[in-house]
């Protein structure tokens, strides 16, 4: 009965992902189905730039969540293996014959093949060929810049993972601000290109299916992102709900007693934490793509902070509270308050007070204060949505 159950929950689970998945290409493809859409629904809205942003990261909420909530790690590292994993991805997929101008100012690159490349001479460069090799080196490269942040982790986590609290959170904190520095390193600039952005790498951009002219018959730029972040955060949930999470979940409540269950301490935070890592690594690579260009110095404390604040906003130790606040604090905080970064002046002449650039982000604040005053543990708290479908379905059937 209880594995029917489960089995039915799943087939549920994986419709509802297939069936938004295409709701998603379906919107992003309205302004080439009819003659005239809404502004909003132009390929170049802030509608698609906020999804696109938030597909990223709730990636990168969720591989917090992992680690801060679920197995109560308390880590800022975040931003440090985003950067791993950008870096990783733009290092190896920008192609041979674009990597002199872009290593321009260190006479080339040391790395000299890109897996586009590669599976270019396999398959071929052009038409469908062009397209499977371009899919297959950047999946390959995401998987590798998850895979280089989880080996960071594990050389990083031997040593930290035996502090607890506030020092954990300082000693990750500092190894995500040396990652930066050493990656802005002259001394490996024709790796890392220094100071200086990788770019001419593929991007969500690149998925989009042109015809004849180059004109574009089929936009998947935004369908990229949610696919990527679906199927980890999907893993993410298998992994939390298998003997590995309730061993996490034991150690967040108390590590004393779990040890004396015989949970092996040391392997299951390292676990978590490279786990962590792994998607944070590939969050990080989605991110580079998003913005077409990986450089450290954007990677920085405040993109952690704001990781941070999203899986407090959504409920500790909540998959669902974690995506849903990622979508509510992108919107807010780069589409639905930018109206209050803009002067408006009366017909009087007279400018109404506050409204000028940088207020946005005051009345954000303040929203923000507002909800964790009267969310005290977040949006969702521990629940998950099906949880709250369950209860609504309970009090139906006892008023019944």
């Amino acid at each position: 009965m209880v594995q029917q159950k489960t089995k039915k929950g799943a087939v549920t689970a994986f419709a509802a992902a297939a069936v938004f998945l295409g709701f998603i290409i379906l919107l992003e493809n309205l302004s080439l189905l009819l003659p005239s859409v809404p502004n909003v629904l132009l390929p170049t809205s802030q509608l698609f730039s906020v999804l696109k942003k938030a597909a990223v990261y709730s990636l990168a909420a969720v591989s917090m969540n992992l680690l801060n909530g679920f197995t109560g790690l308390f880590s800022l590292g975040q931003a440090g293996f985003m950067l791993l994993g950008a870096y990783t991805y733009a290092i190896l997929s920008v192609p041979v014959a674009d990597r002199e101008a872009v290593y321009y100012l260190y006479g080339g690159s040391a790395v000299n093949f890109s897996f586009q490349d590669m599976f270019g001479a396999l398959f071929g460069s052009e038409g469908a060929g062009g397209a499977l090799s371009m899919t297959l080196g950047v999946l390959v490269a995401l998987i590798l810049a998850g895979c280089v942040a989880a080996v960071f982790a594990y050389l990083i986590g031997l040593p930290v993972l035996r502090l607890k609290s506030d020092y954990l959170a300082i000693a990750t904190l500092g190894f995500a601000e040396i990652i930066k520095a050493v990656f802005q390193w002259q001394a490996l600039g024709p790796v890392t290109n220094g100071a200086n952005m990788i770019k001419s790498f593929p991007t969500f951009s690149s998925f989009n299916v042109t015809g004849e002219g180059g004109k574009v018959v089929l936009r998947l730029s935004t369908f990229f992102p949610f696919l990527i972040s679906m199927i980890c955060i999907t893993m993410i949930c298998l992994l939390i709900n298998s003997t590995y999470g309730r061993a996490f979940k034991a150690i967040r409540e108390d590590e004393t007693a779990a040890e004396a269950m015989g949970i092996n301490l040391a392997k299951h935070k390292m676990l978590s934490f490279c786990t962590s890592a792994f998607f944070a690594g590939i969050s990080g690579a989605l991110f580079a793509m998003f913005v077409t260009n990986a450089q450290a110095k954007v990677f920085t404390t405040t993109m952690t902070y704001e990781i941070l604040l999203i899986v407090v906003i959504g409920g500790i130790g909540s998959i669902s509270g974690s995506i849903i606040a990622t979508f509510l604090y992108v919107a807010c905080s780069e589409w639905w308050l930018r109206f209050l970064d803009n002067e408006v002046v009366l017909s009087s002449g007279m400018k109404l007070p506050f409204l000028r650039s940088g207020f946005r982000m005051v009345v954000f604040s303040v929203v923000i204060m507002i909800v964790v005053l009267f969310f005290r543990k977040g949006i969702m708290g521990d629940r998950e949505l099906p949880d709250l479908f369950k209860k609504r379905a309970g009090k139906e059937a006892a008023g019944k």
